[in-house]
């Protein structure tokens, strides 16, 4: 159910967590483009190189409308002191330790940062007209019918990432129960593209297969993903904080799987080069198949992702060429 959403004042910010990240830069610079005037939370961790962040968010410095806050959010009282001294009516909580492989080697780091953080952020935004929180497909698990629906059952996570995902939902939802919060869920699909995180299969998948080395695969090459473009993701992710719902969750994918094997002759079409494909075990807490049925999206967020897999890697090998 769509709630009525008043104006946004021009003395109001928008909160992005981890807008220092790929997802968040990329909403960030959205959201400046839009005129908005937003306050950006990274505590530019070193998940992967600082530098990466710092690069992304150089842009933005200069800008009027902006603020940058280097914060932990696990560290309430900094959260609590930005909160305060700014008028924030919305909030898009993207912050998290991300990726199923590297949570299975530090599980309490991820509890840690992916729920005490994510509630920090919920006990500070009682007030917020509209609260956005950064779900993955991981939720899904390796559910066996596809397209993954937003009414499937998703109590069977296969790792801890995925979990701590899961569990942001429900509190999300304690907090819309309790204090009425406007908020949505988006469980996004494999997102990638320019200045896609490095520790992404599209990026490590370019540079290796640019530089030579040997191409660690996975499995045999079968498995299949809803890669989709971040340009989509953002328009999901916009739709969204302008439209304001009571709590609905919503899955932001492509809903067009890719098998890995086509994914890569894709780089290397457009690389030119070929693949020295070093073929490894499936990894615990991979699945099969993420495939987003996005029927809700379409209806009630005019979700319309309009970028293929061949011209989206098109446009990320551009801007990886450009930035060596």
């Amino acid at each position: 159910m769509i709630m009525e959403s008043d104006e946004y004042m021009e003395d109001e910010h928008i909160l992005v967590t981890g807008g220092a990240g790929f997802i968040g830069s990329h909403l960030v610079r959205r959201l400046l483009d839009d005129n908005r005037s937003v306050i950006c939370v990274d505590d530019f961790n070193d998940y992967y190189s600082p530098l990466v962040k710092e690069n992304n968010i150089k842009p933005f410095l200069s800008r009027k409308n902006f603020k940058l806050y280097r914060v932990d959010i696990r560290d309430f009282n900094s959260l609590k002191g930005i909160f305060s001294s700014n008028r924030i009516s919305g909030v898009v909580h993207l912050a998290a330790r991300a990726g199923v492989r590297p949570s299975l080697e530090n599980p309490l780091l991820y509890e840690e940062v992916n729920l005490k953080g994510t509630m920090h952020l919920l006990e500070l935004s009682k007030n917020v007209k509209n609260f956005i929180f950064a779900s993955s497909s991981s939720v899904y698990g390796n559910n066996k019918k596809t397209p993954f629906s937003e009414h499937d059952n998703v109590d069977k996570a296969i790792s801890p990432y995925a979990a701590t995902k899961k569990a942001g939902e429900v509190m999300c939802h304690v907090y819309h129960h309790l204090y009425n919060i406007p908020i949505s869920c988006l469980r996004f699909f494999t997102v990638y593209g320019p200045s896609g995180r490095p520790d992404m299969a599209t990026y490590k998948f370019t540079k290796w297969i640019d530089e030579g080395k040997e191409v660690q695969r996975f499995g045999d090459g079968h498995s299949k993903r809803d890669y989709t473009y971040i340009d989509d993701i953002i328009d999901g992710v916009m739709s969204a904080l302008d439209k304001q719902f009571k709590y609905e969750i919503f899955n932001l994918g492509n809903s067009h799987p890719v098998e890995l094997n086509y994914f890569i002759s894709v780089i290397e079409e457009e690389l030119g080069k070929r693949a020295n494909i070093t073929k490894l075990p499936t990894q615990p807490g991979d699945v099969s198949i993420t495939y987003a049925d996005i029927s809700k999206s379409k209806e009630m967020l005019n979700f319309q992702p309009k970028i293929s897999v061949e011209d989206g890697i098109a446009e990320f090998v551009r801007w990886y060429k450009s930035s060596k």
